[in-house]
């Protein structure tokens, strides 16, 4: 533990920590990625996305690591024993910060697949990150403004469609498939103006998502529901920055 740091110098470690290792797992991702591209048989498919979700599941291991290294988060978790690898789950979370996805990888590692998530068009051109999401086959979705779906209506219900496409790629695999439900993070201001019936929620999508999946597996798959504290999510990211 080197909690007995100073917490910007934690904080620069954390940085430059979490750099290094997304950079160090990136860079074999990226080469079994070229070898899927090229190897278009069932086999090599199968053998690919084997070694590219152990790669996935290095990467969040080692920011475990380094969480644990430089801090001294007590977590309380409940519900995690009846959890099976071998079954596929749709995993969804209220969403209080930006450090509330590491918080389900950190919880939830090894436990069930690696989680893949829904992402906005524009991250793919995130630098490196970006394509380690396009080459795990996280599902990419398009969003269309209000006054662009009225002058275009034939894009409506476009992300109902990648839904379901993303759940037929998975029909045959064990695979976590994360959402936030709400859409967006969780803020007063937006509780005030969405005037949600929920005391610590924003309005929820969820439909959405039930719908786009329902039906779509043919192996077995649970729904996966996670409650994240807001003030605990809040304080984690502030620490995690500040290296505590």
């Amino acid at each position: 533990m080197l909690d007995f740091l100073p917490a910007p110098l934690r904080g620069v470690i954390a940085s430059l920590l979490l750099a290094l290792n997304t950079i160090v797992c990136c860079t074999p991702l990226f080469v079994v990625a070229i070898l899927k591209l090229l190897l278009p048989f069932p086999a090599a498919q199968r053998f690919t996305d084997w070694l590219m979700g152990h790669i996935h599941e290095t990467w969040i291991s080692n920011n475990k690591a380094w969480m644990d290294l430089l801090g001294h988060t007590r977590w309380q978790l409940s519900g995690l024993e009846g959890l099976d690898y071998q079954h596929s789950y749709l995993i969804t979370s209220n969403h209080q910060s930006w450090v509330d996805i590491m918080v389900l990888q950190y919880v939830l590692n090894r436990r069930i697949r690696p989680l893949k998530f829904f992402l906005k068009q524009q991250l793919i051109w995130v630098p490196v990150i970006g394509l380690a999401w396009w080459a795990l086959g996280f599902p990419f979705m398009k969003r269309y403004s209000k006054a662009y779906l009225e002058k275009h209506p034939e894009k409506k219900g476009k992300d109902l469609e990648t839904t379901r496409k993303t759940c037929d790629k998975f029909r045959n695999n064990p695979v976590g498939i994360f959402n936030f439900v709400e859409g967006t993070r969780f803020t007063e201001g937006k509780h005030v103006q969405q005037s949600s019936p929920f005391r610590y929620l924003l309005k929820s999508g969820r439909y959405c998502v039930r719908a786009g999946c329902h039906g779509r597996s043919a192996g077995s798959h649970r729904q996966c529901d996670h409650s994240l504290s807001g003030r605990a999510s809040g304080l984690l990211g502030f620490a995690l920055w500040e290296g505590e």
